[in-house]
């Protein structure tokens, strides 16, 4: 049983799809915080409680678009992977890119998933629903782990 709020990070530039995310979240039955950002430098610095960032949660989940402005989604999913303090968060991919070559190098990079993201308004309701769904409501993430 879940006793406190899910902490989602966003990494997403198009504001079209970051608000989408977060209805489809607001409709679900799981508590969560999302905090979203729009590019890969934001990401790390986030992730690193660097100003402006200082006070920030640690996620217990990132949803990360690979095509991001300022840091590539690939370099920030490399970083986040070879970082002690960070590794341990699930990254889900959340990206338009159904590139054979971004999938494998994603799994390579040490991705938990990688979800193309659908162009149909329905669909992509579909898809946020269902990593909400799967990943807040039936994994067991690592609480307290991250919290330094």
């Amino acid at each position: 049983m879940i006793t406190r709020a899910i902490e989602i990070l966003l990494v997403e530039d198009n504001p079209g799809d970051a608000r989408l995310t977060l209805e489809a979240f607001k409709e679900g039955k799981v508590i969560n915080n999302v905090t979203v950002v729009r590019d890969g430098v934001e990401a790390m610095a986030y992730l690193r409680r660097q100003e402006p960032y200082a006070q920030a949660r640690h996620p217990d989940i990132i949803l990360l678009d690979l095509n991001l402005p300022r840091k590539d989604g690939r370099e920030v999913l490399m970083e986040i992977k070879s970082d002690e303090h960070l590794k341990q968060i699930p990254v889900v991919v959340l990206t338009t890119s159904t590139a054979e070559e971004d999938i494998a190098r994603a799994y390579s990079s040490h991705a938990n998933c990688y979800i193309s993201k659908p162009v149909d308004l329905e669909q992509f309701l579909r898809v946020a629903s269902s990593i909400e769904s799967f990943w807040l409501n039936f994994v067991k993430l690592p609480h307290g782990v991250l919290d330094v």
